[in-house]
């Protein structure tokens, strides 16, 4: 019986490892929570009880006596009688262990004799049950209550919004100002500082407001701090905070300009003993975004896609170029490809803001403190305690949306805004998030749409008017209602002619060809909708779809017909967060395909050409490109409409910090139309001087 369970012991102590190796480095299944405390309890038992059967070893010893009984004299010669007896003596022996026998013993758990060892493996099994009490419960003990931190969001031509936390002691409420000035490179210390908003921080919302900044002009940098009521600067932050203003968007003298897409990041994964604030993708973004040694721009890889002129001139939809590619079946280009050189390096623009697009916190992994307005507090306030985050959010202009994590997985709002636990969520993500985005279209609604530069954004709001999938008639089924559809078909329209690229953010993806659980979670439950939102969205050129949620990337080409421009799906995630190994869940192409007619020229006998059109069939979906692995992933989308034959989007993907692919997409030319706005044409040193002198710039455009 004692052996039984010493071999129990050891298959429970080797299960119970994998479990929780899997819970802390692979994926956080909430399940795993319940399972780890039962196998070590197990495993506890069947150790402790077993343990006799191994507590000594007998090893057997063999010792061969001669004994000489006699000598004797025979036939003149002296004899000696020998007698040989064999003995075997049982000796008890406990061996010492071989180095490979110890590790083996420690590391997959194999029943030992040694106590030593038995000890140790029962001290690594606590260790690792600690591990996962801390994961689960750090979010919880650290309330991150006296936090205090500021940063950016919305960037306007003439104004930006501003977030700040500052608790007060022993108070309800506590009044900061922001003081703001140019910040042009020199001599900012002498111009002096101009009172702006001032922030009523109450306990009630979790001292937390976001303010707006107006009368600034448009692409011009200001720092700005915080002052009390008596004008006495604020210990934080300890050096002010700089942000760049937004384009004019009336002055079409093209952009070029960066921004940062991702989503899903929870602190501390993969886990790190005592490492509870650290949230590493946000660590290596830093280091990209600000290197302490200049990074190379170029792409690695000599592997391009060059498109002729005549290719081009044919098209209707954007070209689609994948630079550092070594796998040819994952990319899709006409049929004139030639192979160049590497790029030379060129210059960095910009990074201007960061859309974050979903699963900010995760309210429910690993466990779900339930539907409480601080629970949810909590986590937003850990986030923002992070000096991973802070290294970030204290330098560049962040936008958000949401996703399920934020409230609960995979919530479906049916457009009842008083659904619990909609209510207490949604608090927390306005105050932390939402109030800091662009003004929403319709009060009290978290889709919005906003220009920069020649470039317009709409980020949809995927969760408060989603259907449920599993009643009524699939035609009915709804992602973003009728307001919001009525919205996005009105801004399609609007910026069709008077915006270059067109980026759409979901955050959900768009594509159907993700399997299992996405079939239900993702645009692919919703065919009706997205087939007529698609063929919208293929009549306006240069349309960029942007999803995250799946921790995993895609690159997403979504063919049009005949007079149609294709689609291009950027999905990006995790920007922190696990990614599961082996099981691969998106198709390579979907079985619905569209008619595309190519025409041919042909030269006859005679001399003269003759154009031959061919229909053919074209997947209506297909991957560019997929990369699954990797806990940390970002695109960097950078914009070039400076050339107005040739605007030009470059995506980079980074995955743990390093480039693992790039995207060109040549879009079609937009004629816009030229602006008045005198502001816009005001250099920066003239701009300095007209606010010294108290002129409002935000009346000159």
């Amino acid at each position: 019986m004692a052996a039984s369970l010493a071999i129990a012991s050891s298959a429970l102590s080797t299960l119970y490892r994998i479990v929780v190796y899997l819970f802390l480095q692979v994926a956080p299944v909430s399940k795993a929570k319940y399972v780890i405390p039962v196998l070590y309890l197990g495993y506890a038992l069947a150790s402790y009880f077993g343990a006799p059967a191994f507590s000594q070893v007998i090893a057997v010893k063999e010792e061969v006596v001669a004994i000489e009984q006699e000598k004797s004299e025979r036939n003149g010669h002296v004899v000696t009688d020998v007698a040989v007896q064999e003995t075997t003596t049982i000796i008890p022996v406990v061996e010492p262990p071989t180095l490979k026998s110890a590790l083996s013993a420690i590391i997959f758990s194999v029943p030992s004799p040694i106590r030593a060892l038995r000890t140790t493996n029962f001290v690594i099994n606590t260790l690792l049950l600690l591990a996962a009490v801390e994961f689960v419960f750090y979010p919880y003990f650290d309330s991150a209550s006296d936090v205090v931190y500021t940063r950016v969001g919305a960037l306007y031509p003439d104004a930006v919004k501003i977030v700040v936390r500052y608790p007060a002691a022993n108070s309800t409420e506590n009044l900061v100002r922001v003081v703001w000035r140019q910040a042009d490179g020199k001599n900012d210390s002498e111009t002096p500082w101009r009172e702006g908003p001032i922030a009523n921080l109450t306990a009630e919302r979790d001292w937390v407001q976001s303010v707006s900044l107006r009368g600034l002009w448009p692409s011009t940098s200001y720092e700005y701090r915080f002052e009390d009521l008596n004008s006495t600067a604020l210990p934080y932050p300890t050096t002010p905070i700089q942000f760049h203003t937004a384009p004019d968007p009336r002055l079409h003298s093209g952009s070029h300009y960066r921004f940062i897409a991702s989503s899903c990041m929870t602190p501390n994964f993969p886990y790190m003993p005592l490492q509870g604030r650290r949230i590493k993708g946000l660590d290596l973004l830093t280091d990209y975004l600000w290197p302490s040694k200049p990074h190379s721009t170029a792409p690695s890889s000599a592997v391009a896609q060059n498109i002729s002129d005549e290719d081009m001139s044919m098209s209707t939809s954007p070209v689609i170029q994948s630079v550092n590619d070594t796998s040819a079946e994952n990319v899709t280009a006409p049929a004139n490809i030639t192979t160049a050189v590497p790029a030379p390096e060129k210059s960095v623009p910009p990074t201007a803001f960061m859309v974050f697009m979903g699963d900010f916190i995760y309210a429910d992994v690993p466990i779900y403190f339930g539907d409480d307005a601080e629970a949810y507090r909590r986590l937003y306030r850990r986030n923002y305690n992070s000096p991973s985050f802070r290294k970030v959010y204290e330098r560049l202009p962040i936008i958000h949306t949401y996703d399920d994590h934020e409230i609960i997985n995979n919530y479906a709002g049916l457009g009842n805004s008083s659904l619990p636990p909609y209510p207490n969520a949604t608090n927390a993500f306005e105050l932390y998030n939402a109030d800091a985005n662009y003004d929403p279209i319709e009060e009290g609604q978290y889709y919005y749409d906003f220009r920069y530069g020649d470039a317009a954004f709409f980020v949809m709001d995927t969760r408060k008017y989603r259907s449920d999938i599993f009643s009524d008639e699939p035609s009915s089924h709804t992602m973003l209602g009728d307001k919001q559809l009525t919205a996005l078909y009105n801004w399609l329209g609007k910026v069709n002619n008077t915006a270059v690229f067109k980026f759409v953010v979901s955050s959900v993806p768009f594509t159907a060809l993700w399997t299992y659980e996405a079939l239900e979670d993702t645009w692919a439950a919703f065919p009706y909708e997205k087939s007529a939102l698609l063929s919208a969205f293929q009549s306006v050129p240069n349309v960029i779809v942007l999803s995250g949620d799946r921790h995993e990337f895609a690159a997403i080409e979504f063919a049009a017909g005949d007079g149609g421009h294709n689609v291009l799906e950027v999905s990006t995630s995790p920007m922190s967060m696990f990614y599961v190994p082996f099981i691969r869940t998106l198709k390579p192409r979907s079985e619905e395909v569209v008619n595309r007619t190519r025409e041919e020229v042909i030269i006859k006998e005679d001399g003269n050409m003759e154009v031959v059109k061919h229909v053919e069939e074209v997947p209506r979906e297909k991957v560019l490109k997929y990369i699954a692995e990797g806990n940390y992933k970002w695109s960097t989308i950078e914009v070039d409409t400076r050339d107005y034959a040739h605007p030009v989007v470059r995506v980079e993907i980074m995955i743990d910090g390093k480039p693992a692919y790039h995207l060109e997409v040549l879009g079609k030319p937009i004629k816009l139309q030229s602006t008045t706005a005198l502001g816009a044409l005001v250099p920066q040193s003239l701009r300095g001087m007209l606010d010294r002198i108290g002129l409002k710039p935000s009346r000159w455009f």
